[in-house]
């Protein structure tokens, strides 16, 4: 891949990267892609048997930790444990989480909570855990998995839509603040890829009512058409952004992400302008 920053494939030293939600997936394919280009790896997962082949393959290279991003004190444990053993974190990127498939009738207050808890506030303490590490080295790169989906929303999934939406505000908020620091943020935007993400470890499904029976029915229709990337062409996009002197604060990752949303914010904007005057009158 061509690009015009800075490529640290152009120096000798390794970065080292802590990465959540490595056991399947995006953080697998990742992971993989890191250890064979010479960097070096904390890899977490919930089971630690599930990434043990890391560590038979890549040896002192990877260090495997068992982590449970909704369990806070291990999350604090397991970056400061990283942070010690390889002396520095230059990448801490958030990537668990799962999906809630439900209506938002359907969906009840705690089953939103328990996502939430894994895509909110499981990302929140690692970045929290992080952030005295990072400003002690003078620097680094967070990195978060979002979506698409952080920008516009789908039918049925809207919960997931909305951990999202704020998984993105936090990051914004997050990039302000932590600049004069030296350090980074960038939020990665997945369109739909043929990943693990369908499996039942990734998705959660909310107790159906047979109201909703037939919508569903067709929605889950027109997704099984929707055209999916190759999950395995995106690690040298990942390196672009963590190799960049300048990265981006957001990073779509896929060709049909910017037209959708393009089209959608032209919609917004539409939609604003023409009540412009009824919103006007209401600031006197």
């Amino acid at each position: 891949m061509e690009h015009q920053n800075d490529n640290r494939n152009n120096t000798s030293t390794p970065k080292i990267w802590f990465i959540t939600g490595t056991s399947r997936g995006f953080g697998r394919i990742w992971t993989e892609a890191i250890l064979k280009r010479g960097d070096k790896v904390a890899a977490t997962a919930r089971k630690l048997e599930s990434i043990a082949d890391f560590k038979e393959k890549y040896g002192d290279n990877v260090l495997t930790l068992e982590l449970d991003v909704t369990n806070h004190d291990q999350v604090k444990k397991a970056v400061e444990q990283a942070h010690a053993h390889f002396g520095r974190l230059d990448i801490v990127f958030n990537n668990a989480g799962y999906s809630l498939v439900g209506t938002i009738e359907e969906a009840t207050a705690d089953e939103v909570r328990a996502m939430f808890e894994t895509n909110v506030y499981g990302p929140l303490a690692v970045i929290q855990a992080a952030l005295p590490l990072l400003r002690k080295q003078g620097g680094g790169h967070i990195l978060g998995t979002s979506s698409n989906l952080g920008h516009v929303t789908l039918p049925v999934i809207g919960y997931y839509c909305s951990s999202k939406w704020a998984f993105e505000a936090i990051h914004e908020s997050l990039a302000e603040e932590v600049k004069a620091f030296g350090i980074k943020v960038t939020i990665i935007e997945p369109g739909a890829y043929a990943t693990e993400f369908g499996s039942q470890e990734s998705l959660k499904f909310s107790q159906g009512m047979d109201i909703y029976a037939d919508y569903k029915e067709a929605f889950f229709g027109q997704l099984t058409t929707m055209e999916r990337g190759n999950p395995e062409a995106t690690p040298e996009a990942i390196f672009a952004v963590a190799d960049a002197e300048n990265p981006p604060l957001r990073f779509f990752l896929g060709s049909h992400n910017l037209p959708w949303v393009r089209k959608a914010y032209a919609e917004r904007m539409e939609e604003w302008e023409k009540w412009e005057a009824v919103s006007n009158a209401a600031q006197d």
